[in-house]
C-alpha cells in the first residue's frame, strides 16, 4: 500500500480522504493556501505544505506547484478529491511523469468522457441509451438550429467541456436560439476556456438518477445503488438520495445491469459516477460521467457499507476490487448540502466566523464538515461547509430523523441553506416522492426559506 499521499483539496472533501488515508494506515500531507492556513483539513494532516495565495488559479489549479508538493514531502501519490485538478488530464499526466500516482482514471479516460459529445456516443456504443441530441459539438447556430427543428422544442444547450451549470441554456423556440447559443458559448469559453456546444433535447419534468461506479480497469465493476438528484437550483444538487423514490425493481435492476456492462466494456478505472434522466414513463437515458468521487457519495456509501475512497486508493495502488456486479442495499439515506449562503438572496454565497457550532449525532448520523466553532469561512472557494448524511430502515423513517437531525444542527455567523431543506422535508410533494428537478422552482411558493423580506 502507499505510504505517504498528498491530498490536494481543501474544506470537508481534504478531511474525508485524510481519514480514509489514516484509517489504510497511510501518512496523508494536506496542500492548502494561505486562505486555508486555519482549515481543519490542514489540522488533521501529518504535515501540510502552502500551495500559494487565496486565488484557486496560483494555489489549487496550479499544476506545478501541486506536483512540487507531492515531491518535496516524499508522496507516492495524489488524491485531487472532487473539483479544482480532479478531472483535468493534464494534471493527471503531470502527476505519471513526475512518477506519482493520480488517484482516479487514466488522462485518457478523463479527456474521452470529459468532453459530453463524445462521452454519448462512447456510452451508447456500449450500450446505453442516451437522449437525442446533435452527433458532437455544433459549428453554428444554424446547425444547431436545423437539429432544434428536427428534434422540436425545448431544448438543452450545454458546454461540452464544462458543467455547474455553466454554459447551459433552455431554448422554448426557435426565436430564442441564436441569441441563446451566443450567450452559452460565451459563458462556457470563460468558465472553461472551450465555448463548444452540444444540443439535447429536453426531457419534461425528469428525475435526475445516478449510478456510483467502481471499476478495476480490467472489466471488473462494482455499482453501488443508484442516487436521485432531482432537487436542485440552477443545474446544481442541493440533497441527494437513496434508493430513488421513483424507480421500480425492474427500472432499478436494467439500470444498474446496463451501468455495469457499460463500464465494463470501456475498461473503466477507479470511481465514477454515470448520471441519468429518467421520464415519466421510467426510461431511462444517459446524460455524462464524472470521472471521479462526487460530492454526495455518502450517500452510497450509508445504504451499502462500501468506502468509496478507501476503494479508490485500494484501486489506484493496483488492488483487485472485493467484488463485482451489484452491491447489496440496505435502507434509506438522504444527503443535505449545507452551503454558506443565502436562498432568500439567489442563493448569494456569503464568508465569515462561525460563532457557534452543534452538530447532529445518533444512530444513522454522518456529518462530514471541516467546520470548527470560530473557524472563518473564507470568501474565495466553494461555499458547501457541511453534509448532513441520515440512513434509516425506510424512506418515511429516514425523513423522520432528518428532520431531528436538522432541527439540532446550530451554525451561527453567516446563513446557511439549513432553514431550505427543512421547508422541502415539509412539503407533501417531497414526502410523497412526487417531484422533478423543477421541484424548487415549482413549489417556491411553499418553501418560506426562499421568500426574499
Amino acid at each position: 500500500m502507499f505510504r505517504r499521499i498528498l491530498v490536494a483539496n481543501r474544506g470537508e472533501i481534504a478531511v474525508r480522504i485524510i481519514r480514509a488515508c489514516h484509517e489504510l494506515g497511510i501518512e496523508a500531507m494536506a496542500a492548502y493556501s494561505t486562505a486555508d492556513a486555519d482549515c481543519l483539513h490542514v489540522a488533521l494532516a501529518d504535515a501540510a505544505v502552502c500551495v500559494g495565495p487565496p486565488d484557486a488559479r496560483l494555489s489549487y489549479l496550479a499544476i506545478s506547484n501541486i506536483i512540487m508538493a507531492a515531491k518535496n514531502t516524499g508522496c507516492e501519490a495524489i488524491h485531487p478529491g472532487y473539483g479544482f485538478l480532479a478531472e483535468n488530464a493534464a494534471f493527471a499526466r503531470a502527476c505519471a511523469d513526475n512518477d506519482l500516482v493520480f488517484i482516479g482514471p487514466s488522462a485518457e479516460t478523463m479527456e474521452q468522457l470529459g468532453d459530453k459529445a463524445l462521452a454519448k456516443r462512447i456510452m451508447s456504443d456500449a450500450g446505453l441509451p442516451t437522449i437525442p441530441g446533435s452527433d458532437g459539438v455544433m459549428a453554428s447556430p444554424v446547425e444547431a438550429l436545423a437539429l432544434a427543428d428536427s428534434f422540436g422544442y425545448p431544448v438543452m444547450l450545454k458546454a461540452s467541456a464544462g458543467g455547474g451549470g455553466r454554459g447551459m441554456r433552455i431554448v422554448e423556440s426557435r426565436e430564442q436560439l441564436e441569441n441563446s447559443f451566443l450567450a452559452a458559448s460565451g459563458e462556457a469559453s470563460a468558465a472553461f476556456g472551450n465555448g463548444d456546444l452540444y444540443l439535447e433535447k429536453v426531457v419534461v419534468r425528469p428525475h435526475h438518477i445516478e449510478v456510483q461506479v467502481l471499476g478495476d480497469g480490467r472489466g471488473g465493476v462494482l455499482t453501488l445503488g443508484e442516487r436521485d438528484c432531482s432537487i436542485q437550483r440552477r443545474h446544481q444538487k442541493v440533497l441527494e438520495e437513496s434508493p430513488s423514490p421513483l424507480l421500480e425493481p425492474e427500472t432499478r435492476r436494467r439500470l444498474q445491469e446496463s451501468v455495469q456492462a457499460a463500464c465494463g466494456a470501456i475498461g473503466y478505472a477507479n470511481a465514477g459516477t454515470l448520471e441519468f434522466l429518467v421520464d415519466e414513463r421510467h426510461d431511462f437515458y444517459f446524460m455524462e460521467m464524472n470521472t471521479r468521487v462526487q460530492v454526495e457519495h455518502p450517500v452510497s456509501e450509508m445504504v451499502t457499507g462500501v468506502d468509496v475512497i478507501r476503494g479508490q486508493i485500494r484501486l489506484a495502488f493496483g488492488a483487485p476490487l472485493d467484488e463485482t456486479g451489484v452491491a447489496r442495499t440496505s435502507g434509506h439515506a438522504m444527503e443535505f448540502r449545507i452551503n454558506a449562503e443565502d436562498p432568500a438572496a439567489g442563493f448569494l454565497p456569503r464568508s465569515g466566523r462561525i460563532e457557534k457550532l452543534v452538530l447532529p449525532g445518533g444512530p444513522g448520523v454522518r456529518v462530514d464538515t471541516h467546520l470548527y466553532q470560530g473557524y472563518t469561512v473564507p470568501p474565495n472557494y466553494d461555499s458547501l461547509l457541511a453534509k448532513v448524511i441520515v440512513w434509516d430502515k425506510d424512506r418515511p423513517s429516514c425523513i423522520a430523523r432528518a428532520r431531528r437531525c436538522l432541527g439540532e444542527l446550530v451554525i451561527e455567523g453567516v446563513p446557511t441553506t439549513l432553514d431550505l431543506h427543512v421547508d422541502i422535508l415539509a412539503h407533501p410533494a417531497f414526502n410523497e416522492g412526487r417531484f422533478s428537478t423543477a421541484f424548487l422552482e415549482e413549489a417556491r411558493d411553499d418553501l418560506p426559506s426562499l421568500w426574499s423580506t
